[in-house]
């Protein structure tokens, strides 16, 4: 992994350079100079965007002057004799030839070639928070014009002015929990929005020269930065010409986030409960997208424990996107994956983690999200357009698609965790970026905050909760944001049989939590790990899913309900996981990938 660049250029490097601008120098710009796929990232300069750009041979009259040479003729008086008797000389008038040069203008046609651009198609403006990529471009009057792709759809040409040229955007302030015990640290790189080259093309992070300054912390030859004592840093982020920097804390009480788990659990009296495996789930998707205008909403019911058929129904009010990146986007910094891992909704704002299949196992998972307003999907009025998973098919018209897009923002590439621990409210987007595979270690905790104005991270603070020690940890897959300053968390202690429920509380940068109640159950009996986490404020319970079963368990937080009982579950028989739980104004939603869908839980039995 490359993380610190050198200082000067090698010579073969250098040489290499020069090369390719010799060879560029001898392009034929008439036609696309092509390029590998790649991000770019749109710039506040709002510039045309146009369906072609052609060199054409046109036929135009032409102004020509010549010079000819012209004979004319003058009359002049000439002495031809002299009379002597009389003194006089006599004259006779004669004609002479003269020549004279004589500018003559004419038009001929000529042809020649001219740029030529198509269609004025809308303002680069337009797509300042879509998912740009481009693959070709040309040179007009020196000028790069690249060809885009927009949220997965071909779209046209636009000048490079239009990107943001060599900026490195970052998270201003990083605050980070003491913790002796972590054995990792801070990921620098996590701090990243973006980083651009010369020409507005997204870098890859592990190119990005990343330095420390700092009189009691400093960064590894892997790029992490150890909170294992209190100290602040500036982080510099360098790219050619872009630059940035954030300051780095790692606040000074080294007890903060310990607590204690002494609530009682709650007692059930389940029968052992199973659900299938995810890769026999899996096997009974048909498909991960839909490209189909014929797509109609998805509806099933559930049975509850008391053996109701008809305990609740979920019905389907919108299909996500098949894809929002370009054909090929192998790249994972480049693909926006179709399959969605949470969601959460507050208002008529709907927010996804998307990340692409087997990367929520990975410790560094990465993705995007992904900010719906879905006044233009759906209302409380029941009015749904089930057509936006053609947004990267060119089967919308441009005008309905552009519509859909203004309503679309996609975050740069960031770190997600499994991307379950999603919240929103009114301004933000949370995500807690656990790692699922961590065996509950002692490590600290990310929790990243992205604004919604423009779906880029502009905070990020670390956590820990302890039961008394760093020998029993609580790491937490699952959380819901109930504001700007709470989060509610799910434990699954397996030793003890048990769901713990925490409350973490900030107060400026630092986290205090609390366990809030417990179930004494596995729920399911098998391992089956949870789906999807949430508090439905309205009735002040949890929701918690495994696949395609919904367990509805009493919050106790505004004494509506009893902490940690068990109140009732439901099994839906989709054949497909829930991925991800939203709750808002007692409302609750759920997702499904293959294809990806939000549906919205109906007639759910107490």
């Amino acid at each position: 992994m490359r993380r610190f660049a050198l200082g000067m250029m090698t010579s073969a490097a250098l040489m290499a350079g020069l090369a390719n601008q010799v060879q560029a120098s001898s392009k034929d710009y008439s036609k696309s100079t092509k390029t590998d796929l790649v991000t770019k990232i749109m710039g506040n300069k709002s510039y045309q965007v146009y369906s072609s750009l052609k060199l054409e041979e046109v036929t135009k009259k032409v102004k020509a002057k010549s010079k000819e040479k012209k004979k004319y003729t003058v009359k002049k008086k000439v002495a031809v004799k002299k009379n002597s008797k009389k003194g006089k000389t006599k004259y006779k008038t004669v004609k002479q030839v003269k020549y004279k040069w004589v500018t003559k203008t004419a038009y001929k046609n000529v042809k020649k070639k001219e740029w030529k651009f198509g269609k004025k198609l809308t303002a680069s403006a337009d797509f300042r928070y879509a998912h740009v990529q481009s693959k070709s471009y040309k040179v007009k009057d020196g000028k790069r014009y690249y060809y885009i792709y927009v949220d997965g759809r071909p779209v046209g040409y636009v000048n490079e002015k239009a990107f943001a040229l060599s900026k490195a955007n970052v998270v201003s302030q990083v605050s980070l929990v003491n913790n002796p015990s972590d054995s990792v640290g801070f990921n620098a790189e996590d701090a990243i929005n973006y980083v651009t080259d010369q020409h507005g093309s997204l870098v890859d992070n592990d190119s990005v020269e990343i330095s420390c300054k700092s009189a009691e912390l400093n960064i590894s030859d892997t790029g992490y930065v150890s909170s294992r004592k209190a100290g602040t840093a500036v982080l510099t982020f360098r790219y050619g010409k872009a630059k940035a920097t954030s300051k780095l804390t790692v606040r000074g009480d080294a007890k903060e986030g310990i607590s204690s788990a002494d609530v009682t659990p709650v007692k059930t009296d389940l029968p052992e409960i199973e659900t299938w495996s995810a890769s026999d789930g899996a096997s009974l998707s048909s498909s991960s997208t839909i490209t189909s205008k014929d797509a109609v909403s998805s509806s099933y019911w559930a049975t509850d424990m008391s053996g109701n058929a008809k305990g609740a129904d979920i019905e389907t009010i919108f299909y996500h996107p098949a894809v929002l990146s370009a054909p090929g986007s192998s790249n994972l910094e480049a693909k926006v994956s179709s399959a969605v891992q949470g969601i959460d909704v507050y208002d008529n704002d709907l927010v996804t983690s998307n990340l692409d299949l087997g990367q929520a196992d990975n410790r560094e998972a990465r993705g995007h999200m992904v900010y719906y307003n879905m006044r233009g999907v759906y209302n409380m009025r029941g009015v749904k357009k089930c057509n936006w998973q053609l947004i990267p098919s060119k089967m919308l018209s441009f005008n309905t698609w552009l519509s859909y897009i203004k309503n679309i923002k996609v975050s740069p590439y960031m770190k997600l965790g499994h991307g379950q621990s999603v919240g929103s409210t009114k301004k933000y987007v949370y995500v807690l970026a656990n790692w699922n595979r961590s065996n509950n270690w002692s490590n600290s905790q990310e929790l990243i905050r992205v604004k919604k104005s423009t779906m880029e991270i502009d905070k990020i603070w670390t956590f820990k909760v302890w039961n008394g020690s760093a020998k029993y940890p609580r790491i937490f897959l699952n959380a819901d944001v109930i504001d700007d300053n709470t989060l509610l968390a799910l434990f699954h202690n397996a030793s003890k049989h048990r769901y713990e429920y925490w409350k973490i509380s900030r107060s400026g940068d630092s986290f205090k939590a609390k366990e809030v109640g417990a179930t004494g159950s596995d729920l399911i009996s098998n391992s089956a790990e949870v789906q999807g986490f949430v508090w439905d404020s309205a009735y002040d319970v949890y929701y918690i899913a495994f696949n395609d079963y919904l367990f509805k368990i009493g919050a106790g937080l505004d004494g509506g309900t009893e902490a940690g009982k068990l109140l009732n579950y439901y099994s839906f028989h989709t054949g497909r996981e829930f991925e991800g739980l939203g709750s808002y104004k007692g409302e609750l939603y759920v997702n499904l990938n293959h294809p990806t869908e939000t549906l919205k839980v109906n007639h759910i039995t107490k």
